[in-house]
């Protein structure tokens, strides 16, 4: 069974999570069941500074309180904290609990996936743990890359530090986080199984009853998975998103309708009426009676002040379908 918990690492309920997941697979129910815990990234502050500022001059911040509401909704961040650090002391994390550093976690998303893709689930999960540990329970800095750097060898991954600098993990973090967002992640930590989610860190009795209804995940082949989720990316307007998860597929599918459109509709939204345009004349001269094709087409023309260009794609595409008169 392969679990993904996808977590911001500067997140106090990431770390109780963790704590209480681990307490439910200890479950004898879960005895000689194989069992993969992948850690997925999420950000609950993605415009931390890249310098790290001390916690408490940070909690005025209007962006820090935002943050803060997507690692406990509901909450207020005073409510948020005392009752995280209450509930730390109680699943023994400790004896002193309390981040001290505002810190932003995009080199530890990229260890986190190196520790994983240049080792295995066990080692991710080591760094994961003294990753957090260093943020919530030793007041380090984890934005800082000698902290990274010793905290991924005291975990058994002495390569990680020389992979950040190298700047491996770069790509990879970056379509996690698109993938998390395609998927429906909107909180830290949200624990999946198949098809199945779990948000928030949920006691771990809940957590037990999740994981042994299990969840199927119909499988997919990797390019119809990745264009699936460059289209959610589209419907959740982000364009620019769509766009990094189809540049694999328009590299070596490039010449499939399907994904030429998708790209054309990310163009389009996201305003590269000169990337637009080519596209759907492909798409116009491949079928000339798509009539959305021809519409898109029209309309790109328009937005490039090419009226009389426009006219004719804009008038066949109304004729094919009224609604778009």
């Amino acid at each position: 069974m392969r679990i993904e918990v996808w977590a911001d690492v500067v997140c106090g309920w990431a770390y109780i999570g963790k704590r209480r997941l681990e307490a439910a697979l200890a479950d004898p129910a879960f005895d000689g069941v194989p069992v993969e815990v992948v850690w997925r990234p999420f950000r609950i502050d993605p415009t931390a500074p890249a310098r790290a500022v001390p916690l408490e001059e940070a909690y005025g911040d209007p962006i820090v309180d935002t943050a803060l509401r997507r690692c406990a909704p509901g909450l207020s961040p005073m409510e948020n904290r005392a009752r995280v650090s209450e509930i730390a002391a109680e699943e023994g994390l400790g004896p002193r609990w309390g981040a001290a550093w505002r810190a932003d976690t995009h080199d530890a998303h990229r260890l986190l996936a190196l520790a994983f893709e240049r080792g295995d689930a066990a080692r991710q999960n080591a760094v994961a743990e003294r990753v957090m540990k260093a943020h919530f329970v030793e007041g380090r800095d984890i934005s800082d890359r000698e902290v990274l750097a010793a905290v991924a060898a005291e975990a058994g991954f002495a390569d990680g530090a020389a992979l950040l600098e190298a700047g491996a993990g770069e790509d990879v973090v970056r379509e996690l986080l698109l993938t998390g967002k395609a998927r429906g992640v909107a909180t830290s930590p949200t624990i999946v199984v198949g098809d199945r989610a779990l948000a928030g860190a949920q006691p771990a009795e809940v957590i037990r009853e999740f994981l042994l209804k299990g969840g199927r995940r119909r499988e997919l082949p990797e390019e119809v998975e990745r264009l699936r989720y460059a289209e959610s990316l589209l419907d959740q307007r982000d364009p620019f998103g769509a766009l990094v998860l189809l540049r694999p597929l328009l590299d070596e599918h490039g010449d499939d309708r399907t994904v030429r459109m998708l790209a054309a509709r990310a163009y389009f939204a996201s305003a590269q009426l000169g990337r637009a345009r080519p596209t759907l004349e492909w798409l116009v001269a491949k079928s000339p009676d798509d009539s959305y094709a021809r519409h898109l087409l029209g309309r790109t023309l328009q937005r490039q002040g090419l009226a009389e260009e426009a006219a004719p794609h804009l008038t066949m595409a109304a004729v094919m379908t009224p609604e778009y008169a």
